[in-house]
C-alpha cells in the first residue's frame, strides 16, 4: 500500500505522457520518506470546476472520489486510471499533501491535511513551463511502516520507462549518496525483452517486435526465444500489469501456438508422429511482452489483475498472427529455429 500511493501519483504522469503532453517524470523519495513526484504535462486544471462552482478543479480532483480526468471523454483517449480515484486516495491517506500546477504562466500551489485542504489555492508567482509536482508524506495513523524501499519503486519505474518508449523517468532517493536513476528506452518493449533476457542465451540477436492498432485498441508485442525451457510472459493493459493475464494474454498464445503450426505444417517440418505443436510447446524458452492500450479497459477484479474485455482477443490474435506469418517467411532461418525447437519440446 505505501509504495502504491507512489504508483498512483506515478500513473497520472504517465497518462499525461500517453495523451502526447508530458516528456519526463521525476520521482524522489526525500530524507523523511516523503515522495515528490514532478512531471512536465499540462498541469491539473486550477480554474472554477464547471459542477462544484465554489471549488477549483484542482480542488476536486484532489478530494473527491471519481473525479478523475478520464470521465470527460477529451482529455484522455487512454488512461491507466479507471475508476478517478488515485490520486484523492492518496491525498486522504497522507499525513500532509503539497501540490504545485505550473499552467496559464502562472505557478499555483495548495495544502491538504489528511485529504483535506489546509488553505485555498495560492498562486505564487510566474511560470515560463507546465506542470504538475506532488509531494506527500504516508500518514503514521494508517501506514505500519513508512520507509520505503528503493528498489520496489525502481522496478516499477524501469517497467514503465520500458513501456512508454521516449518517456524519461528519473528516479532519485536522498536517503543515500546514490546518483540519480535515469531511464528512457527508445526500443521500448524490445529493449524490455532484451534486458530480461541480458544473462540468458538468444536464438536470436535481436527480439520480434510486433506493432499494431485495430478498432483503437493499440498492441504492441516484443518476443525472444531463449535456450532456456522456462516461459516468462508477461501482459499489460494501458501500463498496469496484469499478473492474471486476460483476454488479450490468450488471444498471444492461440496466435503464437496457430502460426508455428501453420508455418511448420507449410515448410513440411512436421512429420508423421509430430501431428501438431501444443501451445505449451511453443512458449519453451520464450521471453515475451504484450503491451495492449485501450480506451475502456474492463479488469476482472478492482486489483486490475486480469483484463476481461473479450473483443481484444481477437484483436491480438489476428494482429499477432498476421505478424508473426509475415516475420516467418521474411526470417526463414529463425522460424526454422523455433519450430525445432517447439518440436524438441513436443517430442520430450
Amino acid at each position: 500500500g505505501l509504495h502504491h500511493l507512489v504508483v498512483e501519483a506515478v500513473d497520472n504522469s504517465i497518462d499525461e505522457a500517453l495523451a502526447g503532453y508530458c516528456t519526463k517524470v521525476h520521482v524522489k523519495i526525500h530524507i523523511d520518506n516523503s515522495i515528490s513526484v514532478v512531471d512536465d504535462g499540462r498541469g491539473i486544471p486550477v480554474e472554477k470546476h464547471p459542477k462544484f462552482k465554489n471549488k477549483t478543479a484542482l480542488e476536486v480532483v484532489m478530494t473527491m472520489l471519481h473525479a478523475g480526468g478520464k470521465f470527460d471523454n477529451d482529455s484522455y483517449k487512454v488512461s491507466g486510471g479507471l475508476h478517478g480515484v488515485g490520486i484523492s486516495c492518496v491525498n486522504a491517506l497522507s499525513e500532509w499533501l503539497e501540490v504545485e500546477v505550473k499552467r496559464d504562466g502562472q505557478v499555483h500551489f495548495m495544502t491538504f491535511k489528511r485529504g483535506v485542504p489546509a488553505g485555498p489555492i495560492e498562486v505564487r508567482g510566474k511560470a515560463k513551463t507546465t506542470g504538475t509536482t506532488v509531494t506527500f508524506k504516508p500518514d503514521a495513523e494508517i501506514f505500519e511502516e513508512l520507509v520505503y524501499n528503493a528498489s520496489t519503486l525502481l522496478s516499477r519505474l524501469r517497467e514503465l520507462a520500458f513501456l512508454n518508449k521516449n518517456v524519461k523517468i528519473v528516479f532519485e532517493d536522498e536517503r543515500t549518496d546514490a546518483e540519480p536513476v535515469v531511464m528512457q528506452y527508445k526500443g521500448g518493449i524490445g529493449e524490455f525483452v532484451e534486458y530480461l533476457n541480458e544473462n540468458k542465451e538468444a536464438l536470436s540477436r535481436k527480439p520480434i517486435c510486433l506493432e499494431a492498432e485495430k478498432d483503437r485498441v493499440q498492441v504492441e508485442v516484443a518476443m525472444q526465444y531463449t535456450t532456456l525451457y522456462n516461459e516468462s510472459i508477461s501482459s499489460f493493459a494501458n501500463n498496469i500489469n496484469t499478473h492474471e493475464g486476460g483476454t488479450h494474454l490468450s488471444g498471444f498464445k492461440m496466435a503464437l501456438t496457430k502460426a508455428i503450426n501453420d508455418y511448420a505444417k507449410r515448410n513440411n517440418l512436421l512429420k508423421k508422429a509430430d501431428t501438431q505443436i501444443s501451445g505449451d510447446d511453443v512458449r519453451e524458452g520464450l521471453t515475451a511482452i504484450i503491451s495492449v492500450r485501450i480506451p475502456n479497459p474492463q479488469f476482472e477484479g478492482q486489483t486490475k489483475m486480469k483484463l476481461g474485455n473479450s473483443e481484444v482477443q481477437g484483436i491480438v490474435n489476428s494482429l499477432v498472427y498476421e505478424g508473426l506469418q509475415t516475420h516467418f517467411e521474411e526470417n526463414p532461418t529463425m522460424a526454422n529455429r523455433i519450430v525445432n525447437k517447439s518440436l524438441e519440446a513436443a517430442r520430450v
